[in-house]
């Protein structure tokens, strides 16, 4: 069998059963779009995966990446196996690639359909913030936000809401994304005497900011953003220090109509 021609040739290796060996054909394959080239008697040097003889194709399409070689072979099989194109596969790559994510997280990622949601969201970071953070914030945030792994019954409020996302904080910092670092839950703030209560407070290790998460679990209202103004406002005074970027707010609804927002 080949498998076992393969480790005699390279005892030194492992990857050569039956299952990982079509697997690399899969690989191979994905990635010239299902047209096997000319050997050409080289071999793609990566440390994590089984090498195919060969070069993959370099095409106008689909020109050879070396992302593809720089994460485990484990990602690289997960990829292939749940992405449809090219395109979208490479997408993740170079997400686990900046990201450094794990394979479980990565597979979340995927099911979750996180390609079609980042960068979605409606936000006025253009006018607001300066640049690159307004174009790092834009990137950080996604539309709509998958909170699937709640069990919530049917007309929860938001402290329901709030409850469910703090007994899932690992779960919800993953679905926020890379960078955020939690800070307080109903965290108060005094401004000359009266009490606010910022429903989630969130400081971002990227963005060098405070990120205030204001829940509401209707559909969005215009008055809401005005309640998240004040709130971003007050942090900016109260919190935010001269080393800090400015604070920035997430609103996060059950529903909207763009045009509105």
């Amino acid at each position: 069998m080949i498998s076992n021609d393969l480790k005699n040739e390279f005892p030194g290796m492992k990857g050569f059963s039956r299952t990982n060996l079509l697997y690399i054909k899969k690989w191979y394959l994905f990635y010239s779009g299902g047209k096997v080239p000319q050997l050409v008697g080289q071999t793609l040097e990566s440390p994590n995966v089984p090498q195919p003889a060969g070069d993959l194709p370099d095409s106008d399409d689909h020109p050879v990446v070396p992302e593809i070689f720089h994460i485990p072979w484990g990602h690289n099989r997960e990829i292939i196996t749940k992405c449809k194109t090219v395109e979208e596969a490479l997408f993740y790559v170079r997400q686990t690639l900046e990201h450094n994510w794990s394979r479980a997280v990565l597979v979340h990622q995927i099911e979750s359909g996180l390609i079609h949601r980042k960068n979605k969201a409606v936000t006025n970071f253009k006018t607001r913030l300066p640049s690159p953070q307004s174009d790092l914030a834009n990137q950080t945030l996604k539309d709509p936000y998958c909170f699937d792994f709640l069990n919530l019954t049917r007309k929860h409020d938001e402290k329901e809401l709030e409850d469910a996302l703090m007994d899932h904080l690992t779960r919800f910092l993953l679905e926020l994304g890379t960078g955020f670092a939690f800070v307080g839950r109903q965290y108060r703030l005094e401004i000359r005497g009266d009490e606010f209560f910022i429903d989630l407070l969130f400081y971002h290790a990227r963005l060098h900011c405070y990120v205030v998460v204001e829940l509401k679990t209707v559909k969005f209202k215009p008055e809401f953003t005005g309640k998240l103004n004040f709130y971003v406002t007050a942090v900016d005074r109260e919190i935010r220090s001269q080393q800090d970027n400015p604070t920035i707010g997430i609103l996060i609804c059950k529903s909207k109509n763009d045009t509105v927002v």
